[in-house]
């Protein structure tokens, strides 16, 4: 989504111990199991590009958590970490859909991408991850809706998304949730 730092290739023989560095990096971080959105904006924001990635991470919050409590627990977060890290294009996807569907009507407007790729755009010029002269998140928006939107009811679907990203390598990189290119500090 834009950002440059790319995580090695992992290894199955290495993920199980990965799931358990994480899992212990998480229960000291919340010893209570779960993490609240304040606590989670804290984290990823002192691990981006500090404030300006607070919408952002609100909106990822709200993704991970899937029971909607209001809380992220180890299960809800590994789970979606792990389908990030090891799941198939189309399950990445699927997950990135969710991400840009605030509302969770199960179709994304062009109001709800714009949001989504203002945010992203504030949070990649504040870490000066774009180049100079980037298309706006209006013109990335509507570059998506043209290609996306097959049946040009002004809604993408999750499969116009899924089938659009898949078919479109610029789109792909777009809207792809991939650990693999975002920086992500390791624990010692």
């Amino acid at each position: 989504m834009g950002q440059s730092a790319v995580l090695p290739p992992r290894r199955k023989d290495t993920y199980v111990l990965e799931l358990h560095v994480w899992y212990r990096k998480f229960i000291k971080e919340c010893p209570s199991g779960l993490i609240t959105l304040h606590e989670f904006r804290r984290h990823f924001c002192d691990g981006t590009v500090g404030p300006k990635s607070s919408e952002y991470a609100e909106q990822i919050f709200r993704t991970l958590d899937d029971n909607r409590d209001g809380t992220v627990d180890y299960h809800e977060y590994v789970t979606a970490i792990s389908l990030l890290i090891q799941g198939s294009p189309e399950e990445k996807l699927k997950w990135s859909f969710k991400l840009y569907d605030k509302d969770k009507d199960g179709a994304i407007t062009r109001l709800e991408m714009l949001e989504i790729m203002q945010t992203i755009y504030k949070m990649s010029l504040a870490a000066s991850l774009t180049k100079v002269d980037p298309q706006t998140a209006e013109e990335c928006t509507n570059r998506i809706f043209i290609r996306l939107d097959k049946d040009r009811d002004a809604v993408i679907s999750q499969e116009e998304f899924i089938e659009g990203a898949l078919g479109d390598q610029w789109i792909r990189a777009m809207l792809e949730c991939d650990p693999n290119t975002v920086d992500v500090p390791r624990s010692p």
